[in-house]
């Protein structure tokens, strides 16, 4: 990290919670200006705490994208919760995001149970604005007077939540390089993205039992970057569903994922996946640390 303080820099954690698909990694994304994190329309796509790194000329705010808070049907998800719930305690500011379209639930008032002890700044943001009338009327919330109306879809509101939060930040150093949108590796980045297709392509309980691991990434001498990577499911049942009809659709989870990763690496890459079982992973801690879910990371 970086030590340098320069006079009026701004600087801090903001983690970003509130339920599942309330839009919390699209608005990460919004709020860098590229994709760091995977998004999709299924609930609990974020399984880690995501960083991504916003740097202006007078600040630097990294974005921490939690979990979605929900009750947990397995260890997988009692340990999202405890890394999102985790965040709280070592950011400077935490946006609540809520989902405007879906309005206020039940859900969300075990959140500002939580929030009501929270030490630090706590920003009450409404996401999907875009779905509502324009003025529509919004439920309030009891203890929380600083509310924002956003869309990460059209970017409504976006710059008077960016600048409230730069207001609010103390006075710091930039903690990474001013070129720096995420501190997580490109392995794990690939990884993402080839599970972003997996939940795009696939339906039902399917997109909530798979895992992705890379197991080799490296240039060669073509100027190819080949990676090999292994996509877990729970079931042989799943495994068929991934793999598809004569392997339809793991081509086409293949094709995907790889322009993207293309995207994110700027170069030309040959993916090899491969599908298989690992029976009940998402309740074994051996799995969930070999995984990247477990308490390393």
């Amino acid at each position: 990290m970086l030590n340098k303080m320069k006079p009026n820099f701004k600087s801090g954690f903001v983690a970003l919670i509130g339920r599942p698909n309330v839009g919390k990694s699209s608005l990460m994304n919004t709020f860098v200006g590229q994709k760091v994190t995977i998004i999709s329309d299924k609930p609990q796509t974020t399984r880690n705490q995501i960083r991504g790194i916003l740097t202006g000329e007078n600040y630097q705010i990294v974005w921490l994208d939690t979990p979605g808070i929900h009750k947990p049907l397995h260890k997988l998800g009692t340990k999202m919760n405890e890394k999102a719930k985790a965040a709280l305690s070592s950011v400077d500011l935490v946006l609540w995001v809520l989902d405007a379209g879906r309005g206020y639930t039940a859900g969300d008032e075990k959140i500002a149970a939580e929030l009501a002890a929270c030490d630090v700044p706590v920003l009450l943001v409404w996401n999907k604005m875009d779905l509502l009338e324009k003025n529509a009327e919004l439920p309030q919330v009891a203890g929380f007077d600083r509310v924002f109306r956003v869309s990460a879809q059209t970017g409504e509101g976006i710059d008077h939540l960016l600048e409230t939060i730069i207001g609010i930040l103390p006075e710091g150093p930039a903690y990474y390089p001013e070129d720096m949108v995420t501190d997580h590796p490109e392995r794990y980045i690939v990884a993402e993205l080839i599970r972003e297709q997996l939940l795009i392509h696939t339906e039902d309980e399917v997109p909530h039992s798979v895992a992705v691991q890379v197991n080799e990434m490296k240039e060669r001498d073509n100027g190819k970057i080949y990676i090999d990577a292994v996509i877990y499911v729970e079931r042989d049942s799943q495994k068929g569903i991934v793999i598809g009809a004569k392997g339809a659709r793991l081509k086409a989870i293949g094709r995907d994922a790889r322009q993207a990763i293309e995207a994110l690496l700027d170069a030309p890459v040959f993916l090899n996946l491969w599908v298989k079982v690992r029976k009940n992973w998402r309740n074994n801690l051996f799995f969930l640390n070999e995984f990247g879910y477990g308490d390393e990371d």
